[in-house]
């Protein structure tokens, strides 16, 4: 059983699509679930989140911001 990983974007964030990009082949290995969520869609994800983006959530724990190590996040959804 996989993790749930969301991606905290905005539709204007050229970091959040390169993001995604890098970290979908990975979620993918691990048969996680990768979902992302547009934080101006819901004013709680854009009061939490801000300008923040793009943040990378894991089983609903702040996993990464801005950047991600593909080394950290491969070991951390080898975690059950």
């Amino acid at each position: 059983m996989g993790h749930l990983v969301e991606l905290m974007v905005r539709a204007t964030c050229g970091s959040c699509a390169r993001v995604g990009a890098q970290i979908e082949p990975i979620v993918a290995a691990s048969g996680s679930r990768l979902v992302r969520r547009d934080v101006d869609a819901d004013p709680e994800l854009a009061a939490e989140y801000g300008d923040r983006v793009p943040v990378v959530v894991i089983d609903g724990e702040e996993f990464a911001c801005w950047e991600v190590d593909d080394e950290d996040l491969a070991a951390a959804l080898a975690d059950d």
